[in-house]
């Protein structure tokens, strides 16, 4: 059996910032290792809050076991408490997981489908994450700062939830 890999770098690295390659060498390495889905989103979320000024509030959200009908937050570090529980119908993220497609808002105020979790968010970006075609999870990052996500960082965002999703699916 060929061991997995993660070919992030090799595709997107040369249009990724020097810290934003190393976030992603990272996430990649612990993924190979990584005891848990929970251990590998947690430490996700803290380094992308920690080395991305930015993001304000990083996490997941995972298809609801007991209902598929909706969203509950997993692993998250960011300075408010989000959502816990979103209707796949409702949101930024719910536009995320019903659409299919990334969700990448300038300016929240301006989006009626934003579910406000604090008054100081000013752009957001969620990314369905797909195990075996079907969604499993969301990588949501929410900034003080308007029009934060560029497609630089879109392309980054993307690359870290391909991580999550490739190691939600090796099991």
């Amino acid at each position: 059996m060929r061991p997995w890999t993660f070919p992030s770098l090799n595709l997107l690295g040369k249009n990724m910032t020097p810290v934003q390659r190393e976030l992603l060498r990272e996430f990649e390495a612990f993924a190979l290792t990584a005891p848990t889905t929970s251990a590998l989103m947690e430490r996700m979320a803290q380094r992308l809050h920690e080395k991305m000024t930015r993001y304000n509030w990083a996490g997941f959200y995972l298809v609801d076991p007991a209902d598929s009908g909706y969203l509950i937050v997993g692993p998250f570090v960011g300075s408010f408490t989000p959502n816990a529980r979103i209707p796949l119908n409702t949101g930024l993220c719910g536009a995320a997981a019903t659409s299919g497609k990334v969700v990448i808002v300038d300016d929240v105020a301006k989006d009626p489908r934003y579910l406000a979790g604090s008054s100081l968010v000013k752009s957001e970006i969620v990314v369905p994450i797909y195990v075996d075609r079907k969604l499993a999870a969301e990588l949501d990052i929410e900034s003080y700062f308007a029009g934060t996500f560029t497609k630089m960082e879109q392309e980054f965002v993307e690359a870290c939830a391909n991580v999550a999703g490739k190691y939600m699916g090796k099991g």
